[in-house]
């Protein structure tokens, strides 16, 4: 399967990072990664997602992965995400996408969708809803931009990630760590480690206007294809808040993952299948 790097350069001077992986010409799917995240998320799932006959194209938000940081901090910010990968999808002469979201992905997908309805085909929505857990906030703002940036040797970075998620993947062993530090840190130039985002973005989470309501985000999905898929461990998207959901949206599929919190990788047997279910509704 071809995998081409992209650089997209926006009409504000900044540049994000994409990666498509060919599949063909059915409707793309365009995959937004959560918080601190980068298109190296999507590593397994998206060639799954190609082998449905589709491209699957893999962005990082601004501030992440191989995009540029913004000069101003205080655009880190869903409303800003939605235009950024608006503009992007035109560029790229992507008119409509399924898209699948994890967390902050997620909430941007739901925005997407009531601002521009006629781009979305439909929507995966991992791991987050229009309203977010307490204690899910809590755990997310007390991590994000305060955790050590540098890490000494790839042992090192696994530590420190496993000390955050450990409570989202309990039991895990020493390569599962290692993994996903290597798609959360890049290497320098000396070959220590430094985490992937830009460290600002903790402080967007404060200091920065709230994000706009989602449940008439998410209400805009109605009649739109929509799979939710939820850890069943999340701390962020909790049973009643689904239950909710479902009021809003009776017809959207379900698929809890086992054993994960927040959020799922999409590399279990369980969401793997769900999302090849979901994908062959929609050409």
């Amino acid at each position: 399967m071809q995998r081409e790097t992209l650089r997209i350069r926006l009409s504000n001077g900044l540049s994000l990072e994409g990666v498509r992986y060919h599949g063909g010409a059915r409707t793309p799917a365009v995959c937004l990664p959560g918080l601190t995240r980068n298109t190296r998320d999507f590593e397994d799932i998206a060639p799954v997602i190609a082998a449905t006959g589709r491209d699957a194209v893999a962005f990082s938000l601004r501030g992440r992965g191989g995009s540029d940081r913004a000069e101003d901090y205080l655009t880190y910010h869903p409303a800003t995400y939605r235009d950024d990968i608006l503009e992007a999808m035109g560029i790229l002469d992507a008119p409509r996408a399924v898209f699948l979201g994890t967390s902050l992905g997620g909430i941007t997908a739901m925005l997407i969708a009531a601002a521009a309805p006629e781009r979305v085909a439909g929507a995966i929505i991992n791991d987050v809803g229009p309203e977010l857990a307490p204690e899910g906030i809590a755990r997310i703002v007390g991590y994000a931009g305060k955790t050590r940036a540098e890490a000494a040797s790839l042992e090192d970075a696994a530590s420190q990630i496993r000390a955050v998620n450990e409570v989202a993947f309990p039991g895990r062993d020493a390569d599962f760590w290692r993994a996903f530090a290597r798609r959360t840190y890049k290497e320098n130039e000396d070959g220590s480690l430094v985490l992937d985002y830009d460290q600002r973005i903790g402080k967007a989470l404060v200091e920065a206007p709230p994000a706009p309501d989602l449940w008439p985000a998410f209400a805009s999905l109605k009649g739109t294809p929509t799979l939710i898929i939820r850890g069943a461990l999340s701390d962020l998207l909790s049973p009643e808040i689904v239950a909710k959901m479902r009021a809003v949206h009776p017809s959207f599929g379900y698929c809890e993952v086992a054993g994960v919190g927040h959020a799922p990788l999409l590399d279990e047997p369980e969401a793997v299948a769900a999302i090849g279910a979901f994908l062959a509704q929609i050409d």
